[in-house]
């Protein structure tokens, strides 16, 4: 599954590099969001296969603490970019006479950066939390990653107040990303409902569905994962259902993009076709 996340999000890092008729900020997201997903899965996936040879859980508190920021940090990306993504289907659907003005190559870019610095904070002040913690000189996970719930369990002290935080920022920055899509796909749907011919309606919506099913795949797992962990105590159903959040999901993501897409599709040919001649 880690090979198949890896190089099913390489070759769409590459087909959009590679093909000049993909550079267009649709696309340019939709690699950056590749990027996320491919550092997303290498947070985890290697120290679970280390486990597995190893027979162990074992992990340093530098490292899990390193492992967590970082799970953290990509993750949060994935949600941040899946909102900008929204947001630029809303402008190509809405205001088309002005997609190429408003969402220029200067917008897109900081976009993106605003994306990894806002995910960069999230990640920060989830490790503050876990600092204030006693510290650990190796850690037994349960999961296949360490995350904030992880350390906080082995706490002897009251956690409280820090898992009460914690909660209070982890509602906030899922309300905030989850806000602007609903929001974006509100005002798509009730231009796409005014659009006077239906050959219209269904090319607005065949742009949006990859997006959509992305979207609905990628929180649908992560509000299951989260239930998961709320109500049932058993350790392998709450494994199994992380499994599907973080690495199921960067996994089909390549393939809802390319099978949905025609100009994915004929990008990927034309790259493998060089590939082969070359």
């Amino acid at each position: 599954m880690y090979l198949v996340t890896m190089l099913g999000n390489l070759f769409i890092i590459l087909a959009v590099t590679s093909d000049p008729h993909l550079h267009t900020p649709m696309y340019f997201f939709l690699s950056n969001l590749s990027l996320a997903d491919i550092s997303f899965v290498s947070t985890t996936i290697p120290k679970m296969i280390l486990n597995i040879q190893s027979h162990s859980r074992v992990i340093s508190y530098t490292g899990c603490l390193t492992q967590m920021s970082t799970f953290i940090l990509f993750g949060y990306m994935d949600c941040t970019l899946l909102t900008v993504m929204a947001y630029d289907r809303f402008v190509a659907i809405c205001h088309p006479l002005h997609y190429m003005v408003i969402m220029n190559p200067r917008t897109c870019s900081c976009l993106v950066l605003v994306s990894f610095m806002v995910s960069l904070l999230d990640s920060q002040v989830h490790n503050v939390i876990v600092l204030q913690l006693p510290c650990f000189e190796n850690v037994e996970i349960s999961s296949f990653f360490c995350g904030p719930s992880q350390l906080l369990n082995l706490a002897c002290s009251d956690i409280l107040t820090n898992s009460t935080v914690r909660y209070i920022i982890g509602a906030m920055s899922g309300f905030l990303p989850t806000s602007g899509i609903f929001f974006s796909y509100y005002k798509i749907l009730v231009s796409i409902l005014r659009a006077p011919s239906s050959g219209g309606r269904y090319k607005a919506f065949s742009t949006c569905g990859s997006h959509l099913t992305v979207v609905c795949l990628f929180y649908g797992t992560a509000l299951g994962e989260y239930l998961s962990s709320a109500v049932s105590q058993s350790p392998r159903k709450n494994v199994a259902a992380s499994v599907m959040y973080s690495v199921v999901t960067p996994m089909l993501n390549p393939f809802i993009y390319s099978l949905r897409n025609k100009d994915i599709k004929r990008a990927l040919w034309r790259l493998l076709r060089r590939t082969i001649s070359s």
